[in-house]
């Protein structure tokens, strides 16, 4: 038997071994399901349900994990480049389908419509700019980094640019852009695992953390990918099976992509019906004068502060002293405690209660009409006209800046270092744009169910006789969800519901009336989503700061076996700051996550397409344009974040350049990245470089 015989034995033998672990697990997953479903059917308690698929499927990442275990250099950097295509297209899809695409894009084509309105970008926005991001990294980008036989996006850097600046520069990008995205993450994995098991929100976060660290800590990109697989396949059964129930339920037929678009007719009537409902316009009319009482109050918000104090503690007082019910002082008590401490806080909170009243008493609770193209009209009044151009210009800057943040985003390019060969490298690219379609075709449909019904069978019913799901997920986070009956009449209008966008996916089971099961296992499937994710990123940063920053080599010098270990206990250390900022509730996932896209698209993009396909930009344009790029791209989120707009006493949307939203601030940065690099690269290098010769395929 020749050399090449034995390999191809070999590597066939290896790839059977693949494919039977996984079907022998696909096979053990769903008979958990079924044995689950069976339970419930018997009797068991849903507070058994949940903790049941937490403690099972961590395990099962947790196994893999320990049996993946490494300190070699290229296993826990690389995975020693020998993941098959399909696997490591599956993994990819694994380590993409984030909290927020199978959290929160479902509750962004919700609450937003197709394409949003003149402030919101419209939840298909996500969908396009991510997955034509892919294309970007399968044509530019990921075939030439394989070629180079790299370990980090940091690395290239180096090599291609010299010099310590353009390495430390991304080193420091990656971290930042990845920090971002992992506190999502975590904020999802908190979600879910304090829904799972009862516990409270931090409490839950430390769980779900634990079972990202048996992954990343132990075998670094080795176990991470193996894990991933795993992940994907819970993720997948956990989106399709309840979209099938619920379109099988309401329109007979399981195949929600290709029936869903009945319902959207159906959407349009209700919308209409409830633009014109007494109910909800008595709804509207109440929100605005109490957008009207903040108005009053931020005029001299340092009287109306003092003011509002005194009555309540009047109101206290008067309770106590007519023997109220206890109820009742304590309710009085929360509104006491909960009022703003000084003048600042009292100007953010009421500004930003004044404009969600001010949304809410527009048609519909201000969401915009589920299938219409923009918001506003072309041919109509200036107004109309003006939100037309906010809405397009935003879906637009969103999609560009998704598309470009995914062929810069650091951990995932790194995913594709895991192949064997270039042509790998272009085949597991195609694969995993096969594993993200089989996903992204069913969110739309998902959106337009769970709407329908809303509006269809939860509207209407009167506060006695709402499910006791609103109230338990209330509980784990008052802003996912909230109920008032604003005009007193005992009936839910549409405009006395409130759903986050992280909402609309993991309550759609108790929504539809599945069982239980089935929320455990869509809670699951978020929790595979935001763990797969978090592996990759924390990996990312902690092999930034050993691998490419050196921190602690000079104290210490590191041969490879002691990189790995100093980048496993940086990952230890970062994750348990993020998991502290994630705890303090920064922002919605999307929002944090779409942040993070637009810093990846301005700093790495620009650099590594004239890098990867240009022999004329050296070090110094390199350092320019990602200086430039990112201080343009922070420089925009920071000028309109409301707390710093409010601190500063400016107009709410006075920083705002065309009427582009703050997490679409890189299409700013990136065209500011292009042209700095393009004029720097006039000017001459000390040491110029060309570009290194890459493999065209293996």
């Amino acid at each position: 038997m020749t050399p090449g015989e034995h390999t191809s034995v070999t590597s066939a033998a290896y790839r059977w071994r693949l494919h039977r672990n996984v079907l022998l697990y696909i096979v053990l997953l769903l008979g958990l399901i079924g044995l689950l479903a069976w339970s419930e059917s018997r009797g068991l308690s849903r507070n058994l349900i949940g903790p049941i698929f937490l403690f099972a499927t961590v395990m099962i990442y947790a196994l893999i994990g320990i049996s993946g275990r490494t300190s070699d250099e290229a296993e826990y950097y690389v995975a020693g480049r020998r993941i098959p295509a399909m696997y490591n297209g599956m993994a990819t899809a694994a380590d993409w389908m984030s909290a927020a695409s199978f959290i929160s894009l479902a509750g962004a084509l919700y609450l937003q419509g197709f394409s949003g309105s003149g402030h919101q970008p419209g939840g298909l926005a996500y969908i396009l700019g991510w997955t034509g991001g892919f294309c970007l990294v399968a044509w530019w980008i990921a075939p030439a980094l394989r070629g180079m036989n790299l370990y980090t996006v940091p690395d290239f850097f180096q090599r291609r640019f010299g010099g310590r600046w353009p390495r430390i520069l991304a080193a420091w990008a990656a971290v930042l852009t990845s920090f971002t995205y992992v506190v999502a993450q975590i904020y999802g994995i908190g979600l879910i695992a304090s829904r799972l098991t009862g516990v409270q929100f931090e409490i839950g976060i430390l769980l779900g953390l634990g079972g990202v660290l048996l992954c990343s800590f132990l075998g670094g990109m080795r176990a991470i990918t193996w894990t991933q697989v795993a992940q994907y396949i819970i993720v997948l059964l956990a989106f399709l099976i309840p979209v099938s129930w619920l379109a099988y339920r309401q329109l007979g037929t399981p195949v929600a992509v290709v029936a869903y678009g009945d319902q959207l007719a159906r959407i349009g009537q209700l919308e209409q019906q409830l633009v014109d409902d007494p109910g909800e316009i008595e709804v509207r009319q109440a929100y605005a004068r109490r957008a009207n009482e903040y108005a009053d109050k931020l005029r001299n918000v340092e009287q109306s502060l003092k003011l509002e104090r005194e009555r309540l503690e009047l109101q206290v007082r008067e309770l106590r002293v007519k023997g109220a019910d206890f109820n009742q002082i304590s309710q009085a008590r929360r509104e006491l405690l909960a009022l703003p401490k000084d003048t600042g806080t009292a100007q953010e909170v009421w500004t930003r209660a004044q404009q969600d009243a001010l949304e809410r008493s527009l048609p519909l609770a201000g969401m915009p009409r589920q299938a219409q193209a923009f918001q506003g009209d072309p041919a109509g009044n200036a107004q109309e006209r003006q939100e037309f151009r906010d809405s397009r210009l935003n879906y637009l800057a969103l999609i560009f800046c998704l598309m470009l943040g995914t062929a810069g985003m650091p951990h995932l390019l790194t995913r594709f270092y895991t192949t064997s060969s270039v042509a790998q490298t272009r085949s597991s690219v195609a694969w995993s744009l096969f594993f993200i379609v089989l996903l992204y075709l069913s969110v739309p449909a998902l959106a337009v169910l769970v709407k329908f019904e809303v509006m269809n069978n939860l509207v209407g019913s009167s506060f006695e006789d709402l499910p006791n799901w609103l109230a338990q997920w209330a509980r784990v986070d008052p802003g996912l969800v909230g109920v008032a009956d604003i005009n007193g009449d005992r009936r839910l209008q549409f405009g006395e519901l409130r759903l986050g966008a992280d909402m609309v996916m993991l309550a759609m089971p108790e929504l539809g009336s599945m069982p239980f099961v089935i929320s455990g296992l869509v809670a699951a499937g978020g929790l595979a989503a935001a763990l797969s994710t978090a592996d990759g990123l924390l990996l990312t940063i902690g092999n930034a700061l050993v691998h490419d920053l050196g921190w602690g080599k000079r104290r210490m010098p590191l041969n490879a076996e002691g990189q790995v270990i100093a980048s496993k206990f940086a990952l230890l250390a970062v994750a348990m700051v993020a998991a502290f900022v994630a705890a303090l509730k920064p922002a919605e996932i999307l929002s944090l996550v779409s942040a993070s896209f637009s810093l990846a698209a301005s700093a790495f993009f620009p650099a590594m397409v004239l890098g990867l396909h240009g022999s004329r930009v050296g070090r110094r344009a390199v350092v320019a344009g990602m200086v430039t790029g990112l201080a343009v791209t922070a420089g925009y989120m920071f000028i309109n974040a409301p707390v710093v707009r409010t601190a500063w006493a400016l107009s709410s949307e006075g920083g705002l350049w065309w009427g582009i939203e703050p997490v679409s601030a890189g299409v700013f940065g990136v065209p500011a990245a292009f042209a700095v690099m393009l004029l720097a690269s006039f000017w001459p290098e000390r040491a110029p470089r060309t570009a290194p010769k890459t493999e065209t395929g293996l």
